[in-house]
Protein backbone atom coordinates (compact mmCIF):
# COMPACT_ATOMS: atom_id res chain seq x y z
CA UNK A 1 0.00 0.00 0.00
CA UNK A 2 1.02 3.20 -0.47
CA UNK A 3 -0.14 6.92 0.26
CA UNK A 4 -0.48 10.21 -2.28
CA UNK A 5 -1.09 13.71 -1.89
CA UNK A 6 -0.72 15.47 -4.45
CA UNK A 7 -1.30 19.38 -4.95
CA UNK A 8 -0.98 21.82 -7.54
CA UNK A 9 -2.55 25.12 -9.20
CA UNK A 10 -2.83 23.54 -12.57
CA UNK A 11 -3.73 20.19 -13.66
CA UNK A 12 -1.16 17.71 -13.88
CA UNK A 13 -0.62 14.81 -16.61
CA UNK A 14 0.53 11.80 -15.46
CA UNK A 15 1.19 7.83 -16.14
CA UNK A 16 -0.11 5.05 -14.49
CA UNK A 17 3.14 2.48 -15.19
CA UNK A 18 2.00 -1.07 -15.89
CA UNK A 19 2.60 -2.89 -12.89
CA UNK A 20 2.01 -6.96 -12.28
CA UNK A 21 -1.07 -6.79 -9.78
CA UNK A 22 -4.16 -5.18 -9.96
CA UNK A 23 -4.32 -1.52 -8.78
CA UNK A 24 -7.09 0.35 -6.36
CA UNK A 25 -7.33 3.66 -6.13
CA UNK A 26 -9.19 4.92 -2.86
CA UNK A 27 -9.79 8.59 -2.95
CA UNK A 28 -10.10 10.68 0.32
CA UNK A 29 -12.09 13.70 0.52
CA UNK A 30 -13.66 14.99 -2.43
CA UNK A 31 -10.44 15.62 -4.76
CA UNK A 32 -10.39 12.81 -7.27
CA UNK A 33 -8.20 12.18 -10.47
CA UNK A 34 -9.15 11.03 -14.04
CA UNK A 35 -7.67 7.92 -15.42
CA UNK A 36 -8.27 7.25 -19.39
CA UNK A 37 -8.68 3.99 -20.93
CA UNK A 38 -5.99 1.83 -22.81
CA UNK A 39 -5.62 2.44 -26.39
CA UNK A 40 -6.50 -1.23 -28.42
CA UNK A 41 -9.44 -3.25 -28.88
CA UNK A 42 -11.22 -1.73 -25.62
CA UNK A 43 -13.71 0.29 -27.92
CA UNK A 44 -17.05 1.05 -26.47
CA UNK A 45 -18.38 1.51 -23.16
CA UNK A 46 -15.58 0.62 -21.31
CA UNK A 47 -13.51 2.80 -23.18
CA UNK A 48 -14.15 5.94 -20.84
CA UNK A 49 -12.52 8.18 -18.40
CA UNK A 50 -13.66 7.15 -14.88
CA UNK A 51 -13.01 9.83 -11.89
CA UNK A 52 -12.96 8.98 -8.16
CA UNK A 53 -11.85 5.62 -6.31
CA UNK A 54 -10.94 2.98 -9.11
CA UNK A 55 -9.51 -0.31 -10.15
CA UNK A 56 -7.07 -1.24 -12.71
CA UNK A 57 -6.14 -4.46 -13.95
CA UNK A 58 -3.16 -5.60 -15.56
CA UNK A 59 -2.16 -3.76 -18.65
CA UNK A 60 0.75 -4.12 -20.88
CA UNK A 61 0.83 -0.16 -21.31
CA UNK A 62 0.71 3.23 -19.13
CA UNK A 63 -2.64 4.50 -18.73
CA UNK A 64 -2.71 8.10 -18.91
CA UNK A 65 -3.56 9.92 -15.51
CA UNK A 66 -4.69 13.81 -14.99
CA UNK A 67 -5.07 15.09 -11.46
CA UNK A 68 -4.65 18.70 -10.09
CA UNK A 69 -5.50 17.96 -6.48
CA UNK A 70 -5.77 14.63 -4.78
CA UNK A 71 -5.00 12.25 -1.70
CA UNK A 72 -5.45 8.28 -1.73
CA UNK A 73 -4.59 5.16 -0.79
CA UNK A 74 -2.91 3.14 -3.66
CA UNK A 75 -3.48 -0.68 -3.17
CA UNK A 76 -1.50 -3.41 -5.13
CA UNK A 77 -3.72 -6.45 -5.23
CA UNK A 78 -2.11 -9.93 -5.97
CA UNK A 79 -4.60 -11.00 -9.34
CA UNK A 80 -5.02 -14.47 -7.85
CA UNK A 81 -6.96 -13.24 -5.11
CA UNK A 82 -7.95 -9.81 -6.61
CA UNK A 83 -11.00 -11.06 -7.67
CA UNK A 84 -12.00 -12.01 -4.17
CA UNK A 85 -11.54 -8.98 -3.00
CA UNK A 86 -13.29 -6.94 -6.15
CA UNK A 87 -16.24 -9.27 -6.77
CA UNK A 88 -15.11 -9.50 -11.06
CA UNK A 89 -12.81 -11.33 -12.92
CA UNK A 90 -10.08 -9.66 -13.31
CA UNK A 91 -10.12 -9.44 -17.09
CA UNK A 92 -12.74 -7.43 -16.86
CA UNK A 93 -10.27 -4.62 -15.83
CA UNK A 94 -8.42 -5.13 -19.00
CA UNK A 95 -9.66 -2.37 -21.14
CA UNK A 96 -8.59 0.52 -18.31
CA UNK A 97 -10.15 1.69 -15.08
CA UNK A 98 -13.17 0.69 -13.66
CA UNK A 99 -14.84 2.97 -11.07
CA UNK A 100 -14.58 1.32 -7.63
CA UNK A 101 -18.76 2.03 -6.69
CA UNK A 102 -19.17 0.20 -9.69
CA UNK A 103 -17.60 -2.78 -7.87
CA UNK A 104 -18.10 -2.64 -4.27
CA UNK A 105 -21.13 -0.33 -4.24
CA UNK A 106 -21.82 2.52 -1.06
CA UNK A 107 -18.69 0.35 0.28
CA UNK A 108 -16.47 2.50 -1.98
CA UNK A 109 -17.82 5.65 -0.62
CA UNK A 110 -17.79 4.96 2.89
CA UNK A 111 -14.30 3.99 2.74
CA UNK A 112 -13.41 7.29 1.40
CA UNK A 113 -15.27 8.58 3.96
CA UNK A 114 -13.26 6.63 6.86
CA UNK A 115 -9.85 7.31 5.76
CA UNK A 116 -10.88 11.34 5.45
CA UNK A 117 -11.58 11.05 9.00
CA UNK A 118 -8.48 9.18 9.84
CA UNK A 119 -5.29 10.86 10.95
CA UNK A 120 -1.88 9.24 9.64
CA UNK A 121 -0.64 7.28 7.02
CA UNK A 122 -0.18 4.01 9.06
CA UNK A 123 -4.04 4.69 10.63
CA UNK A 124 -5.33 5.00 7.05
CA UNK A 125 -2.95 1.59 5.69
CA UNK A 126 -4.86 -0.25 8.57
CA UNK A 127 -8.18 0.64 7.68
CA UNK A 128 -7.97 -0.48 4.38
CA UNK A 129 -6.49 -3.57 4.89
CA UNK A 130 -9.31 -4.23 7.69
CA UNK A 131 -11.88 -3.31 5.02
CA UNK A 132 -9.82 -6.14 2.61
CA UNK A 133 -10.26 -9.10 4.68
CA UNK A 134 -13.98 -8.02 5.54
CA UNK A 135 -14.36 -8.31 1.29
CA UNK A 136 -12.35 -11.25 0.87
CA UNK A 137 -14.63 -14.38 -0.17
CA UNK A 138 -12.54 -17.31 -0.42
CA UNK A 139 -14.47 -19.17 -3.62
CA UNK A 140 -13.37 -16.28 -5.91
CA UNK A 141 -10.16 -17.34 -5.93
CA UNK A 142 -8.36 -18.52 -8.89
CA UNK A 143 -7.88 -21.83 -9.75
CA UNK A 144 -4.52 -23.58 -7.74
CA UNK A 145 -3.28 -24.38 -11.12
CA UNK A 146 -3.63 -20.93 -12.78
CA UNK A 147 -2.49 -19.32 -9.46
CA UNK A 148 0.67 -22.03 -9.59
CA UNK A 149 1.72 -20.59 -12.85
CA UNK A 150 1.62 -16.95 -11.94
CA UNK A 151 3.24 -17.31 -8.96
CA UNK A 152 5.71 -19.31 -10.78
CA UNK A 153 6.11 -16.49 -13.32
CA UNK A 154 6.87 -14.11 -10.27
CA UNK A 155 9.22 -15.97 -8.62
CA UNK A 156 11.63 -16.44 -11.95
CA UNK A 157 10.75 -12.74 -12.97
CA UNK A 158 9.42 -13.24 -15.94
CA UNK A 159 12.53 -15.64 -17.43
CA UNK A 160 10.59 -18.83 -16.69
CA UNK A 161 9.69 -20.76 -20.07
CA UNK A 162 5.99 -20.23 -20.61
CA UNK A 163 5.79 -22.79 -22.81
CA UNK A 164 6.52 -25.74 -20.23
CA UNK A 165 4.21 -24.26 -17.76
CA UNK A 166 1.22 -26.51 -18.84
CA UNK A 167 2.82 -29.42 -18.80
CA UNK A 168 4.27 -29.00 -15.20
CA UNK A 169 0.52 -28.33 -14.06
CA UNK A 170 -0.90 -31.06 -15.63
CA UNK A 171 -3.18 -29.48 -18.36
CA UNK A 172 -3.24 -28.62 -21.70
CA UNK A 173 -1.65 -25.71 -22.93
CA UNK A 174 -4.81 -24.23 -24.62
CA UNK A 175 -6.75 -25.11 -21.11
CA UNK A 176 -4.18 -23.03 -19.27
CA UNK A 177 -4.22 -20.24 -21.65
CA UNK A 178 -7.82 -20.26 -21.58
CA UNK A 179 -8.27 -19.77 -17.98
CA UNK A 180 -4.96 -18.35 -17.64
CA UNK A 181 -6.23 -15.37 -19.44
CA UNK A 182 -9.53 -15.51 -17.70
CA UNK A 183 -8.30 -14.92 -14.44
CA UNK A 184 -5.31 -13.36 -14.68
CA UNK A 185 -6.56 -11.09 -17.60
CA UNK A 186 -3.40 -11.52 -20.10
CA UNK A 187 -1.53 -14.31 -21.54
CA UNK A 188 1.00 -16.80 -20.17
CA UNK A 189 3.55 -15.14 -22.26
CA UNK A 190 2.40 -11.35 -22.08
CA UNK A 191 2.34 -11.78 -17.94
CA UNK A 192 5.62 -12.71 -18.32
CA UNK A 193 6.95 -9.86 -20.20
CA UNK A 194 5.03 -7.44 -17.76
CA UNK A 195 6.83 -9.24 -14.57
CA UNK A 196 10.14 -9.02 -16.35
CA UNK A 197 9.87 -5.36 -17.37
CA UNK A 198 8.64 -4.75 -14.33
CA UNK A 199 11.88 -6.37 -12.42
CA UNK A 200 13.95 -4.08 -15.31
CA UNK A 201 12.43 -0.73 -14.72
CA UNK A 202 12.72 -1.25 -10.69
CA UNK A 203 16.45 -2.28 -11.16
CA UNK A 204 16.91 1.27 -13.41
CA UNK A 205 15.12 3.43 -10.75
CA UNK A 206 17.71 2.44 -8.82
CA UNK A 207 20.46 3.45 -10.75
CA UNK A 208 21.51 -0.06 -12.30
CA UNK A 209 23.10 0.46 -15.73
CA UNK A 210 20.86 -0.26 -18.64
CA UNK A 211 23.49 -2.37 -20.19
CA UNK A 212 23.88 -4.91 -16.98
CA UNK A 213 20.07 -4.71 -16.44
CA UNK A 214 19.56 -6.27 -19.79
CA UNK A 215 21.90 -8.55 -19.26
CA UNK A 216 20.70 -9.72 -16.08
CA UNK A 217 16.96 -9.89 -16.88
CA UNK A 218 17.17 -12.01 -19.83
CA UNK A 219 17.09 -9.54 -22.50
CA UNK A 220 18.85 -10.18 -26.06
CA UNK A 221 20.29 -7.13 -25.60
CA UNK A 222 20.42 -3.57 -24.32
CA UNK A 223 18.33 -2.25 -27.69
CA UNK A 224 15.72 -4.42 -26.56
CA UNK A 225 15.44 -3.36 -23.27
CA UNK A 226 14.60 0.29 -24.58
CA UNK A 227 11.88 -1.56 -27.01
CA UNK A 228 10.69 -2.83 -24.18
CA UNK A 229 10.44 0.01 -21.39
CA UNK A 230 9.09 2.11 -24.50
CA UNK A 231 6.12 -0.26 -25.60
CA UNK A 232 4.96 -0.73 -21.88
CA UNK A 233 5.47 3.14 -20.76
CA UNK A 234 5.24 4.97 -23.72
CA UNK A 235 8.67 7.26 -23.12
CA UNK A 236 12.54 6.65 -22.76
CA UNK A 237 14.30 4.50 -20.08
CA UNK A 238 15.79 7.29 -18.46
CA UNK A 239 12.33 9.03 -18.35
CA UNK A 240 10.38 5.89 -17.27
CA UNK A 241 12.95 5.61 -14.10
CA UNK A 242 11.18 9.08 -12.78
CA UNK A 243 7.60 7.90 -13.16
CA UNK A 244 6.09 8.52 -9.42
CA UNK A 245 3.85 4.86 -9.55
CA UNK A 246 7.76 2.87 -9.51
CA UNK A 247 9.34 4.57 -6.19
CA UNK A 248 6.72 2.87 -3.95
CA UNK A 249 4.74 -0.38 -3.22
CA UNK A 250 6.09 -3.30 -5.14
CA UNK A 251 4.45 -5.65 -2.97
CA UNK A 252 1.26 -7.07 -3.61
CA UNK A 253 -1.25 -7.95 -1.02
CA UNK A 254 -1.81 -9.67 0.39
CA UNK A 255 1.97 -10.77 0.37
CA UNK A 256 1.79 -14.12 0.78
CA UNK A 257 -1.06 -16.63 -0.33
Amino acid sequence: MAGFRIRGAAPAQLRAVPHPAVTVAVTIGDHSFDIGATDGDCGGPTARTPSGSVALGLNVEAVPVRVRSVECVQIRLDPVVAPALLGCPVAELACGAVVLDDLWGSDARRLGERLAETSGWAARFATVESALVARLRENRRADPEVAWAWHRLVTTRGTHRVESLAAEVGWSRQRLWSRFGTQIGLTPKRAAMLVRFDHAVHRLVRGDRPAQVAADCGYADQSHLHREVGAFTGTSISSAATEPWLTVDREAWPSTC
